[in-house]
């Protein structure tokens, strides 16, 4: 009797999930989930299946913890032994930009759907969902902030609960949603990452599009396998389910016979993340101006293609990308910066509408539309290669001292191996002198970021002390270490002013005081004496100012602090 009413109730529970039905569904497609009812929805899932786990990760910003929910056939959720089964494991993320919750209501209904066999799982493929990773900005639910937008009827807002944008986060990380996006990606080590959105820009046919990884950056190897084999396979299989997909459209107002540009995906963007430590990212971007339940459908689609060609290819997957972790971990020299190779490209199929021009309702003036009743098919270029630039050559090691715990503390949540001075410890190292630089006038993200590094590189006996780090470059995290290390990265450290107390110069002096320290200081050195007049006579406006003058002396004698615009990561060289 016991056992006949356990099948039933169990009968019962499938049938309540094949029943169940999100806000999506509900509003035919109008009106998308809040925050709770996603969360509650993945834990309604967990009691109905072995299949899922939802578990309760890092802190956000908002005051609520990141879930994840994990998914495998054999109800394991060991991500490491999932990596031993040599499973395929993606991880999908939605929310990061809650005005675009396309992602929100699809992987609830891909879930559910896998729960109940409408969709396979395979059995060589695990899967990981943050189901909104914007808590904040998903909290603060509106109608008006996507104005260029077509529905859902409310949606979050792009800022989070700082007003950050995370996808501009990943690797300053001054939110904690970033901090904990880091422990669920390292816990992962997913070998593809999924991070939904919706497009902004031109008007044009096609539902959705896709921005991935720039090739180069993931090595010949991987890199030219997901550019010749993997990716062609998802652009084939989306038109099969009816959605032909192109390459994120870079371009609004200007012509396609231009051409469209592949995506720099920066190693602050999710991707660019990913691409550190070797994870091939996919950004889908639905079209904006397309009904909201299209979208939805769309990005549903996709995951889907993504599990099933990540099955189809896992082996290689896999293999290739292990390849790239070991080239990484013996590679020699990294670039900083990628530019556009113009003379290298291939052609997309693009479907568009005609622009026009009218005078507008709202101003009077002459303005540019779209005209849907104008749509065209052309072949449009699309410049998918870049060249490496600014190439740095990585040392044996870095040295970075303890009192710089922000940066040592996102090391370790990024998987660094590190080890420390037992004692004070006397190197030779290579150092960096900053000598100049311009940081942005108004603030980006919360910094006013550094670009333009100009550095000089020197040699120096330096001692650092018991405590400091020592990070050799004989590891997997080796791209991250030094696009993070090198000031003149794009998104370094020093980019995103993590060590901007160094340009500040803590000492000085009275004018009257060091003008007879300044005298002994020439008589001493009469070659800087040299220099000073050899100055003067170059320069008639710093002859004529004597505190010009005094600094000089100052700045060139044992007197002025060494540390001041000393970048303070040093570099232990190869012999």
């Amino acid at each position: 009797m016991r056992k006949i009413f356990v099948l039933s109730f169990i009968f019962f529970l499938f049938r309540s999930a094949d029943a169940q039905q999100c806000r999506f569904e509900k509003t035919n497609g109008l009106e998308s989930a809040t925050y709770f009812e996603a969360i509650d929805w993945y834990k309604n899932l967990d009691k109905l299946s072995t299949k899922v786990l939802v578990k309760e990760m890092g802190m956000t910003d908002a005051g609520y913890p990141l879930h994840l929910v994990l998914l495998s056939n054999d109800g394991k959720f060991d991500a490491a032994q999932w990596h031993k089964q040599n499973k395929a494991v993606i991880l999908i993320n939605n929310g990061i930009h809650p005005g675009e919750p396309d992602g929100i209501d699809a992987s609830m209904m891909l879930v559910r759907d896998i729960v109940n066999n409408k969709v396979k799982l395979p059995d060589n493929v695990a899967l990981g969902f943050i189901p909104v990773y914007n808590i904040g900005g998903c909290l603060n639910r509106n109608s008006y902030s996507r104005a260029n937008q077509e529905g859902p009827k409310e949606y979050g807002f792009r800022g989070n609960a700082q007003n950050l944008d995370l996808n501009r986060d990943f690797t300053k990380s001054d939110s904690k949603n970033a901090k904990s996006f880091a422990q669920i990606f390292h816990l992962l080590d997913p070998d593809i990452l999924i991070d939904n959105h919706v497009s902004d820009g031109a008007d044009y046919q096609h539902t959705m599009t896709m921005l991935t990884t720039q090739y180069d950056k993931l090595g010949a190897g991987l890199g030219g396998w997901l550019k010749e084999k993997f990716e062609p396979q998802l652009y084939n299989s989306m038109t099969d389910k009816g959605w032909y997909m192109v390459p994120y459209v870079s371009f609004e107002t200007a012509s396609p016979d231009r051409g469209m540009v592949m995506f720099y995906d920066s190693p602050r963007y999710s991707s660019g993340y990913g691409a550190l430590f070797q994870t091939i990212g996919f950004i889908p971007e639905t079209h904006m101006l397309k009904p909201y339940k299209q979208r939805v459908l769309s990005t549903y689609a996709f995951s889907q293609t993504m599990i099933e060609k990540a099955s189809a290819n896992a082996n290689e997957l896999i293999t290739e990308r292990k390849k790239a972790r070991l080239e990484v971990s013996t590679e020699k020299s990294f670039p900083l910066k990628w530019n556009v190779d113009t003379a290298n490209y291939s052609f997309v199929t693009f479907k568009g509408y005609e622009q026009a021009y009218k005078p507008s309702d709202a101003t009077g003036l002459n303005r540019m539309y779209y005209d849907r009743t104008k749509p065209f098919t052309k072949q449009v270029r699309f410049f998918n290669s870049f060249k490496a630039a600014d190439i740095a050559e990585a040392p044996a090691a870095y040295i970075i001292p303890q009192g710089w715990w922000a940066v040592i503390d996102l090391f370790k949540l990024n998987g660094v191996q590190m080890q420390q001075f037992r004692k004070d410890t006397m190197l030779e190292v290579e150092s960096y002198h900053i000598d100049d630089y311009k940081a942005m006038p108004r603030p980006y993200e919360k910094h006013h970021k550094n670009s333009s590094v100009k550095i000089t590189a020197g040699n120096q006996k330096i001692r650092f002390l018991k405590g400091d780090y020592i990070i050799y470059l004989n590891q997997p995290a080796n791209r991250y270490l030094v696009e993070m290390l090198e000031p003149s990265g794009d998104d370094s450290f020093f980019a995103w002013n993590f060590f901007d107390a160094v340009l500040q110069q803590k000492e000085g002096y009275s004018d009257y005081r060091w003008d007879d320290l300044a005298a002994e200081v020439l008589k001493n050195n009469p070659d800087l004496k040299t220099k000073l007049e050899e100055k003067k006579k170059a320069d008639e406006k710093f002859a004529a100012d004597s505190r010009a003058q005094l600094y000089f002396i100052y700045v060139n004698s044992q007197y002025y602090e060494p540390s001041h615009n000393r970048y303070p990561v040093c570099r232990l060289m190869r012999k």
